[in-house]
């Protein structure tokens, strides 16, 4: 069995969630006999798949920005899919992301598309008026085989939003791909000694905002806490203006890099705050518990159904709600150490093995 997947999201992404899924999918089927994968693209600086032997592909101006970079970049390797997929050479499709190009040269072979969560239907006011994406995404979950969704959650508002019938949509959970090394004194950076710890994007639906405004009477107060933010690219001037109006911009810091910077982050960490409104997911809940970091949780979207009873939860819009969490856990150690044991036996429910299996028999089921 051949599968083909496409270059869209390794075009676009350097590090993110969505290609780090493909990317799992891709390296665990390397290791089984029955499934063999390949993957349409001439040029990609996508950090995953440096790990993966034998790909080939070439870094394109990795170290240089310019105008109109990623436009030249999606024209070169589109061609290269419509090729790929014209020639037909596989048996299933599976797009990396919504864009409908493809559908023109697939010659009858059958597609799955997974669908990673519904942003751009529920808070379609924090995207340009001009994107495409919902539109794109409903063509395809029309024309598709069969449909993943990664949690239960992101099901219902797949059949809530785009009229999709439940039984063409099957749910397969993602995995953590966070290694933690126990070595952590190699990680030469400088942290605060006690922080709490916020991962990844923090536009609109996460949620920062607001967080920053419930915490920053505690960090003012309590002269040793700081807020550590990693990934999501560095604080703009807005946020920058922000923090200093709640005097707190010399208590909140940013880094960004490596898996193992991050991994070191948050063994350090106090606590993960994870305040977002709509998860499809919540990669970040696994990491965390699979770095022994205690978890502060929204009580939304698909984030009961990954974190289980292994978090504290508040309601993402009430912020006494939110405080009281906070206080709660980064204040009794006794809590914390039980919400890190939950957290590390958690896990282990979620890897990438039982992703690619259930992803292998939705292919099988096709065929």
């Amino acid at each position: 069995m051949k599968i083909l997947f496409d270059h869209q999201i390794f075009t676009s992404q350097i590090y993110g969630g969505i290609s780090r899924y493909f990317f799992e999918l891709m390296k665990n089927f390397r290791n089984n006999d029955e499934v063999e994968c390949e993957l349409s693209l001439k040029y990609s600086n996508n950090y995953y798949l440096k790990e993966l032997d034998n790909l080939p592909y070439k870094t394109f101006f990795e170290r240089h920005s310019f105008k109109g970079k990623y436009r030249l970049l999606n024209i070169l390797n589109r061609k290269i899919s419509e090729k790929y997929i014209s020639k037909g050479d596989y048996d299933i499709f599976h797009p990396t992301y919504y864009d409908p190009y493809f559908l023109d040269f697939l010659n009858g072979k059958p597609f799955v598309l997974t669908i990673l969560d519904m942003i751009h239907e529920i808070f379609p006011e924090i995207f340009p008026l001009k994107d495409k994406t919902s539109e794109r995404k409903k063509l395809l979950a029309q024309k598709a085989a069969k449909i993943i969704a990664i949690s239960e959650n992101t099901k219902r508002d797949i059949i809530k939003f785009l009229g999709i019938g439940e039984n063409k949509i099957e749910v397969i959970y993602l995995g953590n791909s966070l290694k933690i090394k126990k070595d952590i004194k190699t990680i030469n950076i400088k942290i605060p000694e006690k922080y709490i710890l916020f991962v990844g994007s923090r536009r609109g639906y996460k949620n920062f905002e607001l967080f920053i405004e419930v915490i920053s009477p505690l960090i003012n107060d309590d002269n040793k806490l700081n807020i550590v933010c990693a990934g999501g690219g560095k604080f703009n001037n807005k946020e920058i203006e922000k923090l200093k109006n709640l005097k707190i911009k010399d208590k909140v810091f940013y880094y960004s890099g490596s898996d193992s910077i991050l991994a070191y982050l948050y063994q350090k960490a106090v606590a993960f705050i994870f305040p977002s409104l709509y998860e499809g997911f919540g990669i970040p809940v696994l990491e965390s518990f699979a770095s022994g970091c205690p978890v502060i949780c929204s009580k939304t979207s698909s984030l009961p159904e990954v974190a289980g009873d292994a978090v504290v939860y508040f309601d993402p819009t009430d912020k006494l709600s939110m405080l009281n969490s906070i206080k709660k856990v980064i204040y009794d150690d006794e809590l914390r150490k039980q919400l890190m044991d939950k957290g590390i036996e958690r896990v282990k429910e979620f890897t990438w093995k039982k992703t690619a299996e259930k992803t292998k028999k939705i292919y099988e089921e096709i065929l």
